[in-house]
């Protein structure tokens, strides 16, 4: 029996193209690709369960920090380097498949389905990109698209492959029908760089900070986040799971702020710059008061510390609104 990889995002595309090779006696092995900007969610793993499947997680490393910040083939309409990331996932999965005995590989990719990274040209682009020309099957429109070397062979009939191109959702849901799939998300996808406000505020950091680690991505994902002069950087809690992800994933090189005697936020303070400064810890306390539940006193007392150290407090006002309008927020 043949083996493949497939790249499964949980949508419905994904789903699609693997019942169509399981049709014609291929196991299938799913992939799914970890980041801080897409993890795996329960339509994964239930699409891996319908689908009867294995599912193997690979974790995004440096590569995928390099292509980030500097895309060989650019940007989608927001910070997304579609064809790089589809390109590096190929390349994985394909190093994946040759680990597990596999033949070829597998996405739910569709002709011009999306503007920037399934034109032709792009498809050939994120083939040449994996390093496994001719071993990257595209069920859904295998027969627009040049025979693979898993149909030259023989291991897969091109004939029961389909012809799909463009945006239209109705072939795949009759499909999703025929199959009796259920579950799956709405084609909006879940890649948190195609979000423009999420991109604004990341295009905002790696200017700032180039060599932004995943830490920082991660952080970047939560609460109101304040840029300021001289390399000032503040992320403040909006809510109490917030606080609790914040307080779970600072590292050790970041101040906590919290009002010391009324409920209210996190905080996390950083310099991007490098440089300590008590401008900006008044500043950070100040913003920290402002959303707290003391935000009508003169002044308050808030308690900051380095992880692992003693806390310290200083007394501040809080910062008037019309002060707070004057640094940007994302």
């Amino acid at each position: 029996m043949h083996k493949a990889v497939a790249l499964l995002s949980g949508g419905l595309d994904s789903q699609l193209a693997i019942r169509l090779i399981q049709e014609q006696g291929i196991e299938v092995i799913g992939v799914f690709f970890n980041s801080p900007f897409f993890s795996e969610s329960p339509w994964v793993t239930k699409a891996s369960q319908n689908l009867g499947i294995k599912l193997h997680t690979i974790t995004f490393g440096e590569e995928y920090l390099a292509i980030l910040k500097n895309p060989r083939y650019g940007f989608g309409k927001n910070l997304n380097p579609c064809i790089d990331c589809h390109g590096l996932m190929l390349k994985l999965a394909g190093q994946y498949m040759e680990q597990i005995n596999a033949q070829f590989l597998i996405t739910g990719e569709v002709l011009k389905q999306r503007p920037k990274s399934q034109r032709l040209d792009a498809l050939h682009i994120v083939e040449k990109l994996s390093g496994y020309p001719g071993l990257v099957l595209r069920p859904l429109s295998a027969r627009l698209l040049p025979p693979t070397i898993p149909e030259i062979r023989g291991w897969v009939d091109r004939e029961k492959l389909l012809a799909l191109s463009g945006r239209s959702r109705k072939p795949q849901l009759k499909l999703a029908e025929l199959y009796g799939l259920k579950d799956y998300p709405s084609p909006a996808g879940g890649c948190l760089l195609t979000v423009p406000s999420f991109a604004e505020r990341l295009k905002i950091l790696l200017e700032r900070k180039p060599n932004a680690t995943y830490n920082d991505f991660e952080l970047l994902k939560v609460g109101r986040h304040f840029f300021g002069p001289d390399g000032f950087y503040l992320i403040v809690g909006r809510k109490k799971s917030e606080n609790e992800f914040l307080q779970e994933q600072v590292g050790m090189h970041k101040i906590l702020l919290k009002a010391a005697t009324h409920p209210g936020p996190l905080s996390v303070l950083q310099n991007l710059a490098g440089i300590e400064s008590e401008d900006h810890l008044r500043l950070a306390g100040g913003i920290t008061a402002r959303y707290s539940d003391a935000r009508d006193l003169p002044l308050v007392e808030i308690k900051y510390w380095v992880p692992t150290q003693t806390p310290n407090t200083i007394e501040v006002p809080p910062l008037d609104p019309s002060q707070l309008d004057q640094i940007l927020q994302k």
